[in-house]
């Protein structure tokens, strides 16, 4: 409900992709509720189907930001474990012995007392990946009740939603192969969750 990616896009004039699903059409990568950053739009069928691919071959780059608990350790790491839906919850995941795999690997870029902020790599892209994999690992996202997150550190650092971000996408341009990398900076909420913690 409400406003979409799709709409806004539309709205301010840019030709879309009709190719995908009715309610994210064009759209060749999406992100979880909540989770911002970069997300890749098609303009046409042909870079639709071309980027499709590409997401499907792995040969895109993915990079996030995420601010978890604590301090993880290692400090630089691979999660390698399936993804599926929870067993007594249908809106959550988590990683039973059945699901698909998803391999996320991680390095510490900041830490402090309560949380370190990590750089995340994905080489799959699985619904709520990051999330469950680091909740998996006893290090939830800061602002992300649903994997276990403090709700105490949630206000302290004024986070209604994950502390997740798609920094930079990589990937090989539809039209003439040329390899492009899109970054998006931190929006202004976990950009002044990150300076509450920096203080």
């Amino acid at each position: 409900e409400g406003p979409t990616v799709v709409g806004g896009l539309a709205a301010a004039g840019f030709r879309i992709s009709t190719s995908g699903p009715p309610e994210r059409k064009g759209i060749v990568q999406r992100l979880d509720v909540g989770t911002s950053g970069v997300m890749v739009v098609a303009a046409s069928e042909r870079g639709y189907s071309s980027l499709k691919n590409a997401f499907r071959q792995r040969t895109v780059s993915k990079t996030y930001h995420a601010l978890v608990q604590g301090l993880p350790d290692p400090i630089e790491g691979t999660v390698d474990g399936s993804i599926g839906r929870h067993p007594s919850s249908g809106w959550k995941f988590a990683v039973p012995d059945d699901g698909k795999r998803a391999i996320t690997h991680y390095r510490l870029l900041e830490a402090f007392r309560e949380a370190s902020l990590l750089e995340i790599s994905l080489e799959t892209g699985r619904t709520h990946q990051i999330r469950v994999h680091m909740s998996a690992l006893g290090h939830p996202c800061c602002g992300d009740p649903m994997y276990g997150s403090d709700p105490n550190l949630a206000q302290r650092l004024g986070l209604n939603r994950q502390w997740l971000h798609a920094v930079k996408v990589g990937f090989h341009h539809p039209a003439d192969g040329h390899w492009m990398e899109i970054e998006a900076p931190y929006p202004d909420d976990l950009a002044d969750a990150l300076g509450k913690l920096r203080q």
